[in-house]
């Protein structure tokens, strides 16, 4: 029963996908500028949700499979929390003492403070105690990009083999957002609550960012979705370089997004 409920899971998501690749479409070049300020190659998606209409730069790119890396950590907590294994947003795993680059991470972390300081030790640790198998099971489940888990339960989103294009990223979110993902109601309100990044009267923004390395090229990413008084607004912005010692890298995966939406009037 559950493999037929999964197959039929699957098989309106790729009817769904199919769909929104035939949607309104308007391609803007301009936003080049903003990827060559940074020396950067990149594609950006927005989904008009009250227009059902796109807007796309490097259109080629929408259905591009590259490492989902730590936008993968949106999943990671519905998976964690759906299966039991994390309790609420306030589950606290203990530093295990290893020093690390980022000095945000060398402390005990929640699930809220994991997902914000984008701690890969926790969702490494994580992905471990709900282990490989299950893991596999909630991403065909979700029709999570390609639910490949070959590389390791707690590598197969960072160096492995998990892949996801800017139109799987969007979509997934639209699922999020409209509820209708397979998780329960609980398991969706806490990841949408630790997603918030901006909450004001007008405007909320829910978003996570990711950086790998995949076939040699750094990829870096940016999605998330606003939600203003009348419409709700889903982007992807997806960036490469093979540069490493670019400065700009992790910093532009935000600041392109701010200044596309800014010269869109849909953020001040």
């Amino acid at each position: 029963m559950k493999i037929k409920l999964s197959l039929l899971l699957l098989i309106i998501c790729s009817i769904l996908s199919s769909c929104k690749l035939r949607m309104d479409k308007e391609i803007n070049y301009e936003f080049g500028k903003y990827y060559n300020k940074y020396h950067l190659t990149g594609s950006f998606a927005l989904y008009n949700q009250k227009k059902d209409k796109y807007i796309l730069y490097n259109a080629s790119q929408f259905t591009e499979n590259f490492t989902p890396a730590s936008t993968f950590k949106i999943c990671n907590s519905l998976i964690g929390l759906e299966s039991g294994v994390i309790k609420d947003e306030n589950f606290v795993l203990k530093w295990d003492s290893v020093v690390r680059q980022n000095p945000n991470w060398n402390c005990d972390q929640d699930l809220k403070t994991a997902f914000r300081n984008s701690t890969v030790w926790y969702y490494q640790e994580l992905a471990r105690r709900v282990d490989v198998l299950n893991m596999k099971y909630w991403m065909n489940k979700t029709a999570y990009g390609n639910a490949d888990t070959t590389g390791g339960v707690d590598e197969f989103w960072l160096t492995g083999g998990l892949r996801i294009s800017p139109n799987q990223q969007i979509d997934f979110l639209q699922r999020l957002d409209a509820n209708i993902l397979p998780f329960s109601q609980r398991s969706m309100d806490i990841v949408k609550n630790i997603m918030i990044e901006k909450d004001s009267a007008n405007v909320v923004l829910r978003a996570k960012t990711g950086w790998g390395i995949m076939d040699n090229t750094n990829v870096g990413w940016y999605v998330g979705y606003i939600k203003t008084p009348d419409n709700t607004w889903f982007f992807s912005n997806c960036i490469q370089s093979k540069d490493s010692t670019n400065k700009n890298f992790a910093t532009a995966r935000k600041e392109i997004v701010f200044a596309i939406l800014k010269e869109l009037k849909i953020l001040k």
